[in-house]
């Protein structure tokens, strides 16, 4: 490719993926029963969810300063082109520091040609992004075209996510632990969504057909050109509802590409066992 995409973990999609197209993958870190783990390396979501069922609260931290400096600096020496596209910086600070890393190498490789994009996105939307600036690289597209191409999707990417148990955005600090109680008791499915990069609370539903109803209403007022752009849905180890989701949006908007990944460890260490996220655009590339 003639320009080189590194992405973190954050965007959710496989390692494999990133092997079978040449990408640099950075792992974020996750804290479990007193041992420190990389995302998607060595450590697996399905094992996070599984802790967390059974009552573990992992913590997750950005990832690491120095295997940036390693890749930035072998990009330099390698005098490629370089576009890292990162998590959201307002629910991590790997970008700022991926962008403090990126100026220390500086200093000794002045040539360095690395962009650094901050998605505002996380998950799949975060993957999706990805997905297609490695395709543009592979079919040759210039830095300058693949940034363009990249900004457009952070700043039109939709994020709708619900969680099963507002126990886990309750440790989190994200809601009261009474609301989680409450909640819990009846039936209760929070609606967030994604503003400039942040979580916000968008809709309270009681019961998964009419959260599923109400985020088909949600896709029908935001969505453009539904069934014919790849839209995606990740879950935390509950595929068979991401499945029944994915039925649903094909039966309404007839869309042919739905990507279906489970979120990682860093991501799901937040929300959860039974969290189902959806992403798409709200508006199409010209």
């Amino acid at each position: 490719m003639s320009v080189h995409i590194l992405a973190d973990s954050a965007c959710d999609l496989p390692i494999s993926y990133f092997d079978n197209h040449s990408v640099s993958f950075i792992p974020l870190k996750v804290h479990l029963n007193g041992k420190e783990y990389e995302d998607g390396k060595t450590i697996q979501s399905k094992t996070v969810y599984e802790e967390m069922r059974n009552g573990a609260a992992p913590k997750t931290s950005q990832a690491s300063p120095e295997y940036m400096e390693k890749l930035f600096t072998n990009l330099a020496v390698e005098k490629k082109q370089g576009i890292y596209i990162a998590f959201s910086s307002e629910l991590s600070g790997t970008y700022q520091t991926a962008v403090m890393i990126r100026n220390q190498v500086k200093e000794s490789h002045p040539d360095l040609d690395l962009e650094i994009v901050d998605s505002k996105c996380a998950s799949m939307g975060y993957g999706l992004v990805v997905m297609n600036a490695i395709k543009l690289a592979s079919e040759g597209a210039s830095k300058e075209e693949i940034l363009k191409d990249v900004k457009f999707r952070c700043q039109h990417m939709e994020h709708l996510f619900t969680v099963d148990n507002l126990e886990y955005l309750s440790r989190g600090g994200r809601i009261s632990k009474a609301s989680a109680f409450v909640g819990g008791l009846l039936n209760i499915k929070p609606l967030l969504h994604v503003e400039e990069g942040k979580l916000i609370p968008l809709d309270k539903i009681r019961g998964k057909k009419k959260l599923l109803k109400r985020v088909i209403e949600l896709m029908h007022e935001r969505g453009t050109g539904l069934k014919d752009q790849t839209i995606a849905i990740s879950h935390g180890d509950d595929e068979e509802t991401a499945l029944e989701w994915k039925e649903a949006i094909q039966a309404e908007f007839g869309t042919e590409h739905i990507e279906i990944q489970m979120i990682g460890s860093a991501i799901g260490a937040h929300a959860g066992p039974g969290t189902i996220a959806l992403f798409f655009l709200n508006k199409l590339p010209e």
